[in-house]
């Protein structure tokens, strides 16, 4: 049997994709899995080498970029952005010429297509050649990669109930966020270990802040004037703040004893493992990730993304209390980011109330459920 799994653009699609084909491997031993990727996209490097991957391919793709909020006049008259999204047109048409040239030949038997615009292609060639395939969304808001080829899926995988969703309901299959097997459920004693593998007291109480792959520019910047009063007020703070490459350069002219400042976290799930309290976006995988493992998460949703989708991630997890939830609009003066910081700092009580809430709303095996409903799909075909 054979599977292509297909998806990118960010970390976030590519990490679910990875948990994915471990899965798959563990459920089928023989399965020959087919990754393809978008033609010199930024985080290939976490495919290459990988176990569970046999092959790597890769397309040209097209990104249509437009920002959540923006009006059509503002739109009209960002040249750069218009310049970029016409070169990728024929990106596109490239891409898709090569998917039905590369699909044709490897004949697989089904197709998934995780979201991200290297999906496109992919989507298309399948739908061409009749190969079943499978989409998964892990945002509340599905993207429009997988919108776009949608009428010709079989199944459409979601983050969260089929009501969510502009899917037909019968067609939607209800798996939740994909992550890798790496993150489980973290206990006091687990936490306790994961903060000696990084070299903090395993007594103290860690901050960890993540912008997400890239970083956040916003929350760094934040974060930098939180930072003296946090680490005066609590003698026992130690603080992970993951910048996103080339960022380092925040803290020109400030350092300190129990600061560690780092472009990439290596790996992820251990230090978020052994946090008190985490600072992230509201990407759905970074969430469900620390939704396992039952961390206690501020986040900070990104108003820009496409369809304003994290604020959408945000407002269903704060109503599901999983979360406190930090409005980027106030970060220039970050009062309210340092009143929620400092109030699970003060209240172990509290921290466990809210990795709670959030673990017992996050599927755990998600994987699993997607690689069943893949596994069926490419057995009927």
């Amino acid at each position: 049997m054979k599977i292509v799994l297909t998806g990118g653009g960010t970390g976030g699609h590519i990490t679910p994709i990875l948990a994915l084909a471990h899965e798959l491997k563990r459920l089928k031993p023989d399965i020959h899995i087919v990754y393809i990727g978008e033609h010199g996209g930024k985080f290939a490097h976490m495919v290459v080498d990988n176990p569970n991957i046999d092959e790597i391919r890769t397309v040209w793709a097209g990104k249509f970029r437009r920002y959540h909020g923006e009006s059509w006049l503002q739109r009209l008259l960002d040249v750069q952005t218009n310049v970029l999204n016409f070169r990728d047109v024929f990106y596109f048409l490239v891409g898709t010429l090569q998917a039905l040239v590369l699909l044709r030949r490897l004949r697989p038997d089904a197709v998934l297509l995780k979201g991200g615009f290297v999906g496109v292609p992919a989507g298309l060639a399948a739908a061409f050649w009749r190969i079943p395939f499978v989409t998964h969304d892990s945002d509340s808001l599905p993207g429009l990669a997988n919108r776009l080829v949608a009428r010709w899926a079989t199944y459409h995988a979601t983050a969260m109930s089929a009501e969510n969703y502009p899917y037909p309901a019968a067609s939607v299959k209800y798996v939740g966020v994909l992550v890798s097997d790496n993150h489980k459920p973290v206990t006091a004693q687990i936490q306790s270990e994961f903060k000696t593998h990084i070299d903090v007291p395993s007594d103290c109480r860690l901050l960890v802040v993540t912008g997400g792959s890239g970083g956040s520019g916003s929350i760094n910047t934040a974060i930098k004037k939180l930072l003296p009063g946090l680490l005066d007020d609590y003698q026992d703070l130690y603080v992970v703040h993951q910048v996103g490459k080339g960022k380092q350069g925040i803290y020109k002219g400030f350092s300190h004893a129990r600061l560690r400042v780092m472009e990439l976290l290596i790996p992820m799930y251990k230090y978020t493992g052994a946090s008190d309290v985490v600072v992230t976006r509201a990407g759905a995988t970074t969430v469900a990730e620390l939704g396992v493992q039952g961390r206690a998460t501020i986040i900070v949703p990104n108003p820009l993304l496409t369809g304003g989708h994290q604020l959408v991630n945000a407002k269903i997890l704060e109503e599901q209390g999983g979360v406190i939830v930090v409005n980027e609009t106030t970060l220039d003066i970050p009062q309210d980011l340092d009143a929620a910081i400092r109030r699970l700092l003060d209240s172990s009580q509290e921290r466990k109330r809210l990795g709670k809430h959030l673990q017992d709303n996050t599927i755990r095996d998600a994987a699993h459920e997607l690689a069943v409903v893949v596994l069926a799909v490419a057995g009927k075909s």
